[in-house]
């Protein structure tokens, strides 16, 4: 998209229609900079079996990055929203088929959700412009939630007295056991830890391969809905003990842990939980869905000491 000749515009049950350029969003008030961890909804959906035909996310489709842009609530307040105003839709520019279905990736919040300070408009990523892959020039960033609530490419918003009907909202994103059932609407991320696996890769087997000894083993953990992740438990063949956690230092970004671990030789299963502040911990295996989404398992790593 040309950052030039871009358009943002808000319309529907507002006092005032706008079409703003980049420069006049940016203008709407001081940059707020959040660092927030974003994770697809469809990581881990390679462990459910049976999968799910789309991307076969394994562990990398999350990350976490300095995001810079001005708070939605800003451009709301300018324009007015009506009384009888429930929802706030957010269009991409992107087009595309799913379930032979032609349509623009749009998202909608709540009202209430959509003016929280953290969520932004968003033009920079760790300093630097939007890359085109990370949804220039424009986008939206939700923390807390899953990675479909940002959405990239932003060219339009809409404030709606009506649920927004849009596929990505009502079709797309449900947890779902069977087909035609309405399922649970996909929100906020789930507490989730990884691990850095340990040593060298055997590339058949996928095994790690460690020399035997002291090993430090170090990893990331993060939870949804703005709740600090408080333990983290790393585990050697189902013996587990707790991990030193770093305090949470941003309320929507990940936290670093690590553990030692006194490596003898033999074949090994490594594997870490996190539990977050409201009492939710990973579970050892995750409830299936047909989409394959939102997989919370504890990861799980075999290792082979020598």
């Amino acid at each position: 998209m040309d950052a030039q000749r871009f358009r943002l515009r808000i319309s529907g049950a507002v006092g005032e229609t706008l079409a703003l350029s980049l420069d006049e969003v940016k203008a709407l008030g001081p940059a707020r900079t959040e660092r927030v961890t974003l994770e697809c909804a469809g990581n881990g959906r390679a462990g459910m079996s049976p999968r799910y035909p789309s991307m076969p996310w394994i562990f990398g489709g999350v990350g976490t990055a300095e995001w810079t842009g001005v708070p939605l609530h800003r451009l709301l307040d300018r324009v007015g929203s009506k009384p009888s105003a429930k929802e706030v839709a957010f269009i991409g520019a992107d087009r595309g088929f799913d379930s032979g279905v032609e349509h623009p990736f749009g998202r909608s919040l709540a009202l209430p959700e959509a003016q929280r300070e953290d969520v932004l408009l968003a033009w920079a990523m760790n300093g630097q412009p939007l890359a085109p892959q990370h949804g220039a020039p424009l986008r939206l960033v939700v923390p807390g939630w899953f990675g479909m609530a940002s959405v990239k490419w932003l060219s339009a918003i809409e404030v709606r007295e009506q649920p927004y009907d849009g596929y990505q909202q009502v079709v797309g994103y449900h947890y779902r056991q069977r087909a035609g059932e309405r399922g649970t609407p996909i929100t906020h991320a789930k507490v989730k830890s990884l691990m850095a696996p340990p040593g060298m890769p055997d590339w058949y087997t996928g095994r790690r391969l460690v020399e035997r000894g002291r090993v430090r083993v170090c990893g990331r953990a993060w939870s949804g809905g703005g709740e600090a992740v408080v333990r983290v438990e790393f585990a050697v063949d189902g013996q587990w003990r707790d991990a030193q956690l770093d305090a949470a230092s941003h309320p929507h970004a990940w936290q670093r842990w690590e553990c030692a671990w006194d490596a003898e030789p033999g074949e090994h299963e490594l594997a870490c939980r996190a539990t977050d502040a409201s009492g939710a911990t990973q579970p050892a295996t995750c409830e299936w869905n047909r989409a394959g989404m939102g997989n919370n398992a504890f990861h799980t790593v075999q290792v082979t000491v020598r």
